[in-house]
């Protein structure tokens, strides 16, 4: 299969190498900044290398923009970009009137999204459970940008979903006390961490966690490549837990 990917910083280097160790060709490397050699254009466009898919780390300045691009050009794409999401609505019109396959994540890694259903049993069985109250702690890498992470806000929403008697996110730390259904997600950023999640289950006596942290960036990159295998072939759009869902099916 022949990926194309779009961005070259961190991410989308790790992407390249874990593209070419599964045996795919990486024909096209898009980014508007890097004066890096592996890079071929600075944005997608006619003329440029053929591709089966693209796979798209970049910026929430630029991912609209590009998602138009990939439906012109008739180009499924794996969006990894996170912060855009108020612009779902763009995106829907984009791949409805082109037909083109998009999948998309705030996180690929495969684990996150095993930890992803195991959040969402846990939420099931302590709704039941009134005497536990529940948080939210995040941590990366002092170079992220965005707060919370948009795999806390994934976690956050899965657990709104399951538990009754939380009604809202409350982000940040807290100035006074919280209402009782707001759901808080701490953030902390320092050093090299690649991510971290922690749920937090506690009441008067016992304290549950539930944790995945992330040993490196490789984890992202094999979900990255592994949507790009599942996307192709495929028009609509779709979510990670589509491709879970494939997957935990036996497709």
């Amino acid at each position: 299969m022949r990926i194309g990917i779009a961005g070259y910083g961190r991410m989308g280097q790790i992407i390249h190498r874990t593209a070419l160790a599964a045996g795919h060709e990486v024909p096209l490397i898009i980014d508007p900044a890097s004066m890096d050699k592996m890079v071929n254009a600075k944005k997608a466009e006619p003329g440029m290398p053929a591709v089966d898919v693209i796979i798209d780390f970049t910026s929430p300045r630029a991912v609209i923009a590009n998602i138009k691009l990939y439906g012109e050009l008739k180009i499924p794409a794996v969006i990894g970009t996170t912060g855009w999401y108020d612009e779902m609505g763009q995106v829907i019109s984009v791949v409805e009137n082109t037909g083109i396959g998009l999948i998309w994540s705030g996180n690929f890694s495969l684990g996150v999204n095993i930890f992803f259903y195991m959040v969402k049993a846990a939420g099931n069985i302590m709704n039941r459970f009134t005497g536990y109250d529940v948080a939210i702690d995040e941590y990366h890498h002092r170079y992220k940008a965005d707060s919370p992470s948009g795999t806390a806000a994934m976690l956050g929403e899965i657990l709104l979903n399951s538990l009754d008697r939380k009604k809202n996110i409350f982000p940040g730390s807290p100035e006074e006390v919280i209402a009782e259904d707001q759901l808080n997600i701490s953030s902390t950023r320092c050093g090299s961490v690649p991510g971290t999640h922690r749920i937090i289950f506690d009441s008067e006596v016992d304290t549950i966690i539930l944790e995945h942290a992330a040993r490196s960036r490789e984890g992202f990159a094999l979900g990255a490549v592994k949507a790009a295998e599942w996307i192709c072939g495929r028009s609509g759009l779709y979510s990670i837990d589509n491709m879970m869902e494939s997957i935990l099916g036996g497709e």
